[in-house]
C-alpha cells in the first residue's frame, strides 16, 4: 500500500522515538517533527485506523508489526539513497540527508532494489546506519562513544550519533569518516575534552560535546 508522505515522516519518527524510549508521547512526535500536539494526534488517529499503530489517549503508542515493517522499508530508502549519493555522485556526508528526505518517498520497491544491487548491497550508510535488506532485517552495529576510550588504545569509527549537517561538516573538516583510525592520547578532565591523533594527521583537540558523538569499535 502506498501512503502519503507525511504518514511516511510519522512512521518513520515514531520508529526512531521508539527505539529510544519504548512507549512513545504526542509531545515527543511534535518535538521531533516541529509541529503542535493537536496536529499530531490527528495524525495518530488516522494511523490507527489503518492499524499501523496501536494507540491509547494519554498512554503513549507504538507501531504495530505492520507500521514497524513500513518504516524500516522508509529507513531503507533513505540510507541507500544517501550511500548512493554519496558514493556515486561525490556528495558530502554533510549534503545529502535533505535529499534522502525527499528520494525515500519513491514508492517503486523494484527501483529500490535495482538500486541496492547497482551499490552491490551496502551494509551501512555513509555515517555508519544499518541499511535494511529488501525483508527489513538489518544487523546492530556495535560502537561505543569515543569518549568512553582508553588513552593509547587504536578504534575505528564506526558510527555518528549526531548526524546533524553542522557535526558532519565539522568532522569532514577535521578528516574524520567513517572506517577512520583514531587513538585518543590525552583526556583533560577540567572540561572532559580529548587529544586525539586520526590517521598520519598531527594530534587535534576534541570537545566533549564532538567526542561523545564519534562512535567506535575498538582496533586491538
Amino acid at each position: 500500500m502506498k501512503y502519503s508522505a507525511s504518514k511516511e515522516n510519522y512512521l518513520k519518527t515514531i520508529y526512531h522515538l521508539q527505539l529510544q524510549y519504548g512507549t512513545v508521547s504526542t509531545n515527543a512526535v511534535a518535538e521531533a517533527l516541529l509541529t503542535r500536539p493537536a496536529s499530531v494526534t490527528d495524525m495518530l488517529k488516522k494511523l490507527k485506523q489503518q492499524k499501523l499503530l496501536l494507540y491509547q489517549r494519554y498512554k503513549g503508542f507504538r507501531l504495530t508489526q505492520e507500521g514497524k515493517k513500513v518504516a524500516i522499508q522508509i529507513i531503507r530508502k533513505h540510507r541507500l539513497w544517501e550511500y548512493f549519493l554519496v558514493e556515486k555522485l561525490n556528495f558530502g556526508w554533510d549534503e545529502v540527508h535533505e535529499m534522502a528526505e525527499e528520494l525515500e518517498h519513491i514508492s517503486s520497491k523494484k527501483l529500490i532494489d535495482r538500486l541496492d544491487t547497482f551499490l552491490h548491497f551496502p551494509h551501512t550508510d555513509p555515517h555508519g546506519d544499518p541499511i535494511p535488506d529488501s525483508q527489513g532485517k538489518f544487523n546492530t552495529l556495535p560502537g561505543q562513544s569515543l569518549l568512553s576510550m582508553p588513552v593509547n588504545r587504536p578504534a575505528l569509527v564506526s558510527g555518528i550519533a549526531s548526524q546533524t549537517a553542522e557535526m558532519l561538516e565539522l568532522l569532514r573538516h577535521k578528516r574524520i569518516g567513517i572506517g577512520t583510525r583514531v587513538e585518543i592520547k590525552k583526556k583533560f578532565p577540567f572540561d572532559n575534552s580529548i587529544e586525539l591523533k586520526v590517521r598520519n594527521q598531527p594530534v587535534i583537540t576534541l570537545s566533549e560535546q564532538v567526542a561523545k558523538n564519534i562512535l567506535v569499535k575498538d582496533e586491538s
